[in-house]
């Protein structure tokens, strides 16, 4: 009994400890005070004039831009590239593998740094186009993970039925294992998607004059303070990314509801 207590205080307190920065972000986003010093009042304020921050929108505009166009092209050659490496085989398929998937393990940094580099070798001018080229490396390697995962736990004899029953293999992909892999490949996408959203590092390196994305714009303000229309916006980010984080998990949960009754 004394355990189960040690072990329940123990998760409320790392509860806490994680999710309180939040709480206080979230209070403060409400707070009168233009300086978030004490607590003056209560307010909407800071959540209207957001709406009316022009630089603001325009930075969400192209965020968004990037990381709907990043994980649009990233999804299908994601699932291209799962289907080929675990439907066929081929010379130097272990090093592709290893290679595909380096993103995942190579610091944010020296991807910024190896972009740039190419980009210059190549002379090719920043803008919102190489910030999107960038995203696309790192977008392609999450997508294909969770599309792999899927697909090994998918039954491969339904295609070879499809196939014998007359379909032809581009039918078999579309009409058999596409709607199978679809819970993994849109839990690759929103994560894709969040990940895209939220990068500063990669998208400061890959950045042409005027092509802000919103965390390079949050940054430009804070190194003069936290203000509290930032505060506001921060909490509207960690709104829409539970909300994604809830839907990706609920189809997750959806896919293996599934997965049981079929088997």
């Amino acid at each position: 009994m004394l355990l189960m207590g040690l072990q329940v205080g123990f998760n409320l307190l790392m509860f806490l400890f994680m999710y309180l920065p939040i709480i206080v972000l979230a209070v403060y986003s409400f707070n009168r005070s233009a300086y978030s010093a004490g607590w003056t009042g209560f307010t909407l304020e800071w959540y209207t004039r957001l709406f009316n921050d022009g630089r603001i929108l325009l930075a969400l505009q192209n965020s968004l831009t990037v990381a709907l166009v990043a994980v649009g092209i990233s999804a299908v050659l994601g699932t291209l590239m799962a289907v080929g490496l675990a439907r066929y085989h081929f010379p130097f398929k272990s090093l592709y593998r290893g290679v595909s998937y380096l993103p995942l393990i190579i610091p944010d940094i020296a991807i910024a740094v190896a972009t740039l580099i190419f980009l210059a070798v190549f002379s090719i001018r920043l803008s919102l186009w190489t910030i999107i080229a960038a995203h696309i490396v790192f977008c392609l390697a999450y997508i294909a993970v969770l599309v792999s995962t899927r697909l090994a736990d998918l039954n491969p004899h339904l295609e070879e039925a499809a196939l014998d029953l007359g379909a032809t293999p581009f039918q078999a992909f579309m009409k058999v294992l596409l709607p199978q892999l679809m819970p993994g490949i849109v839990s690759g996408c929103l994560l894709a998607f969040v990940l895209s959203m939220d990068d500063f590092l990669i998208a400061s390196f890959t950045a042409g004059s005027g092509a802000n994305t919103l965390p390079m714009e949050i940054f430009s303000r804070i190194r003069t303070g936290v203000k509290p229309d930032i505060n506001a916006l921060s909490v509207l980010l960690i709104l829409v990314s539970g909300v994604i984080a809830f839907i990706s998990e609920y189809l997750r949960y959806q896919g293996e509801q599934r997965r049981t009754r079929s088997s």
